[in-house]
């Protein structure tokens, strides 16, 4: 069951600070590097569907851009 603490939250249970670090940093990259990703995908859907790029092309285009992206980000 759950641990019954006494005063104020703040001092109640011990924290994993070093748990908590790992864990933000994942969730920024995970932004970070998905944020870029759903951009470049929006860009390759538009050349393909709009454009004259096509299937393939729009997959280059999603290729190429997101190893720059990724580059540029890191």
């Amino acid at each position: 069951m759950a641990e019954h603490h006494t005063g104020p939250a703040e001092t109640g249970a011990p924290m994993d600070y070093r748990e908590h670090e790992k864990t933000y940093n994942m969730f920024l990259a995970g932004a970070k590097y998905g944020t870029v990703l759903i951009g470049v995908l929006l860009i390759a859907m538009a050349a393909g569907f709009f454009g004259h790029a096509g299937l393939l092309g729009g997959f280059i285009i999603f290729a190429i851009l997101s190893v720059v992206g990724i580059v540029l980000v890191r």
